[in-house]
């Protein structure tokens, strides 16, 4: 992904895709059917702006079987992507942590373990741009974090995550 915002360009030609491309193309970024019909049932799109305001607002209210679907399209932080899991973003985000780095490595992995006990799902951070300290240092934070809390935490990561992979798709659409 570049620095630029989306061009009106790249915003138009996925107005123009067929609703089912649409959907699925949207279904990478956020695996919930009903944020990925409610974003391209609201075509056309003005500018860059309009399209991720709308998608913000979409992923803002996922139920609870909506959160646990679209968490089930992410692995561990620290872990390969597998069978259910969107590899090529998942790589392309968790980037900058190093699975060579044994003793970090450990530590995501307890942490992840200690995160799952506690709050029992998956959990989740927006990665790009992240290294592993960094979200080492999150996970540890979120950890102290009541139920309540940590969804608004999980849906902002989730949110944050769908728009980015939003925003990289529409460089797919006019490439």
């Amino acid at each position: 992904m570049n620095d630029q915002t989306p061009s009106n360009d790249q915003v138009g030609a996925f107005d123009d895709l067929p609703r089912d491309e649409a959907v699925t193309r949207l279904l990478r970024c956020l695996s919930v059917a009903r944020w990925a019909t409610e974003v391209a049932d609201a075509r056309p799109y003005a500018a860059w702006r309009q399209l991720r305001d709308t998608a913000a607002a979409a992923a803002g209210h996922l139920d609870d079987d909506e959160l646990a679907q679209a968490l089930a399209g992410h692995p561990r932080i620290g872990e390969r992507a597998s069978a259910g899991h969107d590899a090529a973003h998942s790589t392309s985000e968790q980037a900058r942590v190093n699975p060579a780095d044994a003793d970090v490595a450990a530590q995501l992995a307890a942490g992840n373990l200690a995160y799952e006990a506690r709050f029992d799902r998956v959990f989740l951070v927006r990665a790009q741009g992240r290294d592993a300290t960094q979200i080492l240092g999150e996970l540890t934070r979120r950890l102290a974090n009541d139920d309540g809390t940590e969804r608004i935490e999980t849906l902002t990561a989730l949110r944050d995550i769908a728009l980015l992979r939003l925003e990289a798709s529409l460089e797919e659409t006019t490439t």
